[in-house]
């Protein structure tokens, strides 16, 4: 995650799920963060995360992860 934060972007610490997670989020595993570049809507409420590294993810409808998510100024 070498890519610096926009000027005047607001970074927060959100929990999400699959029904929640979006792309651009920061999700860490392992000690490592993955930016989320993609995903796809699996059965069952699942889905599979797909990250810019190439590494992919696949999540239970009732996972919770925490995530860096940055938004802008408003």
């Amino acid at each position: 995650m070498s890519s610096p934060t926009p000027a005047g972007a607001l970074v927060s610490n959100i929990e999400v799920n699959a029904a929640t997670v979006q792309r651009g989020d920061v999700i860490q595993l392992g000690g490592h963060a993955y930016r989320v570049g993609d995903l796809f809507q699996l059965p069952q409420g699942a889905k599979q995360l797909v990250f810019e590294s190439g590494e992919l993810l696949t999540i239970h409808a009732r996972t919770r992860l925490v995530a860096v998510r940055m938004r802008g100024r408003r």
